[in-house]
């Protein structure tokens, strides 16, 4: 007489429960309002920049220390975007490749093109581009004394500090001693500046030379104001920190500033004397790549190195300012060698290419299932069917909870793990005929044979997880797209395995089809390679192959 399993075993409330969390999942979905995954760039097309890069002063080789530093903040920059699927790489000994999906060519260049010194100067006067000095103040930017909650009080998610050594100025007379932040304030344009000012017009002047302890003539990035600024100030590296927030009282967005403590004593100063002047010499300007890229006024000293900068701020210009702020300064300057789109018709075709191939993947699956196991790969489809509906919304939800985009490397591990759930299944199933090869009956042989096998499919999956997640961590660009969704479909399928395959393979034995050994249930003595006929008691419920249930 076969052992009867002690193990008791609640099928339809795991699968009651397992169709609760789908469907939860489901409704995230919908109230995110899209159902489709994130594509990366070479499905739905997007832009590759190739930067070319050299010292700042133009001459000598490229430190290879340098480029690794400028690719991280370039890095940096792509990712404050908000775009998934994000490739920066060296490529030579000099060249930086920075590849963004659905991004527009024109704000990609703007972004990882700007790799001037930032600084903070202080402004002599402004005027709109092709008018006299003394115009209006170009708009209503405020800096005033952070609150004093944390940065993280105001902003859950600040931008990460990156430290960012910034190249030495390039000043007109090197044997001359560098000038001290007092000597710089006490810097006042001469008869020449003011005349060269007069007549700068910002869509047919260049702006002036940008070094550091000199005055420089330029225009803000839409070219309507033009600016007379003195010697740089604080350079960007004395910033630690920047992130944009809204305060709490206020529904108006700003930008926040966190200095180093050298940058924090020379902030005090700076503020202390701008406080003192009249407009426009109480503002000071951020410039980077020679732009102006915001001016606020000074109203009074600010100490203790944190600052706001308040305005007219969007949620997305705040952004791009604290960008700026916090990855402004690079130790390389690059010129834009090539701009690269990848058109979304070729993308289409890809992802139409790579669908099919998985759909042949899945058939062959089905059809060998339906051969060889006959009834039961009704429980095949179905998990399968379940494996890919999770699968979908998980990725369209990682795509917008973290800018996860799918490529067709991704689309090729999803395939992979259409093998590896199929392995699932044989190994249960042959788990199961064993049991029963044994003299133990169907329903005895589907739990025992889930203890026996339950340990081999963990371990399998397992290895696969491990791989994929070696793998994403030491490879780069879209390798990664690979190894993520192996490792999130095998997470799946053990799941799948668990919560789904399992309770249904136990339902299923319980009935008079599967658990009688019916003709092309998969269950049949001949098929399952047992001399005993299956047999049915009195009730008309299954007794089971080989044995007494």
């Amino acid at each position: 007489m076969a052992t009867t399993s002690k193990h008791h075993t609640h099928p339809v409330r795991t699968l009651v429960v397992f169709g609760v969390v789908i469907v939860a999942l489901y409704t995230i979905m919908g109230f995110s309002g899209v159902f489709t995954p994130k594509l990366g760039l070479d499905l739905r097309g997007g832009t590759t920049v190739t930067l070319t890069a050299s010292n700042v002063s133009g001459s000598g080789s490229v430190d290879p220390a340098s480029l690794e530093l400028a690719r991280t903040i370039i890095g940096q920059r792509v990712d404050a975007m908000g775009v998934g699927e994000t490739e920066v790489t060296t490529s030579g000994d000099r060249q930086i490749m920075v590849s963004v999906p659905n991004v527009q060519a024109e704000k990609l260049v703007d972004m990882v093109g700007t790799t001037a010194q930032l600084n903070f100067r202080k402004v002599f006067d402004v005027a709109v581009s092709g008018q006299s000095a003394g115009a209006e103040t170009p708009d209503d930017e405020e800096v005033s004394p952070e609150p004093t909650a944390s940065p993280s009080a105001t902003n859950k998610r600040p931008l990460p500090q990156l430290p960012t050594p910034v190249p030495s100025p390039r000043p007109t007379a090197p044997a001359e001693p560098a000038k001290t932040l007092d000597e710089l304030l006490t810097y006042a344009p001469d008869e020449r500046d003011t005349s060269e000012f007069q007549s700068y017009s910002c869509d047919q002047t260049s702006p002036t030379p940008d070094v550091a302890d000199q005055p420089l003539i330029t225009c803000d990035e839409e070219g309507v104001y033009k600016y007379l600024l003195g010697p740089a100030l604080i350079s960007g590296e004395q910033v630690a920190k920047a992130f944009p927030s809204v305060p709490q009282s206020s529904v108006s967005w700003v930008v926040a500033l966190e200095f180093n403590e050298q940058g924090a004593k020379d902030f005090e100063t700076v503020t202390q004397h701008l406080s003192t002047q009249t407009e426009p010499q109480n503002q000071f300007a951020i410039t980077l790549d020679s732009k102006v890229k915001s001016a606020p006024r000074v109203e009074n000293p600010i100490a203790g190195g944190r600052a706001e900068i308040s305005g007219s701020f969007t949620q997305a210009s705040a952004q791009d300012l604290a960008t700026v702020l916090s990855y402004g300064a690079l130790p390389l300057s690059f010129s834009v060698d090539s701009v690269d789109n990848v058109s979304a018709k070729l993308g289409g075709e890809q992802l139409r290419g790579g669908l099919i191939a998985g759909a042949i993947g899945l058939a062959l699956v089905v059809l060998y299932s339906l051969i060889y196991y006959r009834g039961l790969a009704v429980v095949v489809v179905a998990s399968l069917a379940i494996a890919g509906a999770i699968t979908w919304v998980l990725l369209v939800l990682l795509g917008q909870g973290m800018g996860y985009a799918l490529n067709l490397p991704g689309i090729a591990g999803a395939i992979v793990a259409i093998g590896v759930t199929a392995d699932s299944f044989i190994i249960f199933f042959e788990r199961i005929r064993d049991e029963v090869r044994e003299g133990r009956s169907l329903k005895t042989a589907i739990e025992t044979g889930w203890i026996r096998c339950r340990k081999t499919i963990l371990v399998a999956d397992s290895v696969s997880l491990l791989s994929a997640i070696v793998l994403f961590f030491l490879a780069i660009g879209a390798v990664k797209g690979f190894a993520f969704t192996l490792g999130l479909t095998s997470m799946i399928d053990i799941a799948i395995v668990c919560w789904f395959t399992k309770p249904m393979m136990t339902l299923l034995g319980r009935t008079k089809f599967f658990g009688g050994g019916h003709r092309f249930s998969g269950f049949e003595a001949e098929h399952l390679g047992v001399t005993n006929p299956p047999l049915h008691n009195g009730k008309n419920r299954p007794v089971g192959v080989g044995g007494v249930a």
